[in-house]
């Protein structure tokens, strides 16, 4: 591959780019990305982004990516040159899973069959070498850290089920792809169901108002393991990376931050930063689902006191993610390798990941 670090397109070539689940963690990240590099981007979600600014060089588009009808009709008279796909959907199953999901991606890509498509990158993550939720870490697993030349488990995944699709849209279609196996994602995007960031934001606001301790959810292997994580922005950058060089075609590719961490150091830093007392591992896991059982009054009294843009607290934190993540009993590490050869230098530092994100959350006016 050639080493550069490509991060933007060629300015005298006018890009279009459809992002597919725009108002997430990581399609906010890149409509504003994109924005700033000057393309005009088609913000691809199930409300249109209705309650967002009118921003420029953002085409809001409402389409139920479930539904070959809705997408038909309202991308009929639209021409990406990329699409950029960070959409997904939780069933209760994984065969449920992969019906949904492979067909979001089928369904997207089969209404653009006229568009003038060049690169399409696809989100996953690092289910794609643990395994699905119902059998998350529990099964065989790749050594660490994790390398993009591993075969996929004989297990059924819908990411290999929306890669698959991907695949088969490009042979017909005739466009470049990249896979980005992202580590859970640290970024800015209320009502998202997947959302650590702000859940330990939500959990240590809670924490000082009602002067609890901030207990550490997770098991032993997480608290003490080496492991990482993946800014929403460095994401992005990655995505429009792959998507805007011919070197990185048609391949996967890790993400995450560059640099390691053990929980057991950042929890005490990032306690100091709310202003609450950090409580680690103490023998058993402690989930966030039984900790902040019914504290949704708590925080709408809060809201209410501090006047919060926010007063529902579903909105801001997915206790069952940040339990999932933090709960598994194996270690879980991305070799980034294989970006680096190919010319990404991409890094961000992920304690302050968390902080950045936590001033954003004061500065919108989501934590006191």
């Amino acid at each position: 591959m050639r080493r550069t670090n490509a991060a933007q397109p060629p300015e005298t070539t006018p890009r279009t780019a459809l992002v597919a689940g725009a108002t997430g963690i990581a399609g906010a990240a890149l409509v504003d990305l994109l924005t700033q590099e000057g393309w005009t981007v088609l913000a691809l979600s199930r409300s249109g982004g209705a309650a967002d600014p009118v921003r420029p060089g953002v085409v809001p588009v409402a389409a139920d990516l479930t539904s070959p009808d809705s997408l038909a009709a309202a991308l009929a008279g639209t021409r990406p040159t990329h699409v950029f796909f960070t959409s997904w959907s939780r069933q209760e199953t994984e065969a449920e899973n992969i019906a949904v999901n492979s067909a979001m991606v089928r369904n997207l890509l089969a209404a653009l069959a006229h568009a003038p498509l060049e690169h399409v990158a696809l989100m996953t993550g690092l289910k794609h070498y643990m395994g699905p939720f119902e059998a998350y870490g529990e099964g065989p697993m790749p050594d660490t850290p994790f390398s993009e030349d591993e075969p996929r488990l004989p297990v059924d995944n819908f990411y290999y089920a929306q890669e698959d699709e991907l695949m088969a849209a490009a042979e017909r279609q005739g466009f470049a792809w990249s896979v980005h196996r992202a580590h859970t994602v640290i970024g800015f995007a209320v009502g998202n169901a997947m959302n650590m960031g702000q859940t330990l934001a939500a959990q240590a606001t809670l924490c000082r108002e009602l002067g609890m301790p901030f207990v550490f959810p997770g098991s032993e292997t997480q608290w003490n393991s080496v492991t990482d994580m993946t800014e929403a922005g460095l994401l992005a950058q990655h995505m429009l990376w792959a998507a805007t060089d011919p070197e990185t075609a048609n391949e996967a590719f890790n993400v995450v931050n560059g640099d390691v961490f053990r929980w057991r150091s950042l929890w005490p830093r990032l306690a100091e930063w709310f202003g609450v007392e950090p409580e680690g591992f103490e023998g058993h896991i402690r989930p966030l689902e039984e900790q902040m059982a019914g504290m949704g009054e708590a925080w709408k009294e809060l809201a209410v006191r501090h006047n919060l843009a926010e007063t529902d607290l579903g909105r801001l934190a997915s206790w069952w993610h940040t339990d999932a993540d933090l709960g598994r009993k194996v270690e879980v590490l991305t070799d980034m390798s294989k970006s680096r050869l190919a010319g990404f230098t991409g890094y961000r530092r992920t304690e302050n990941a968390f902080k950045d994100l936590f001033l954003r959350l004061r500065s919108e006016n989501l934590i006191p």
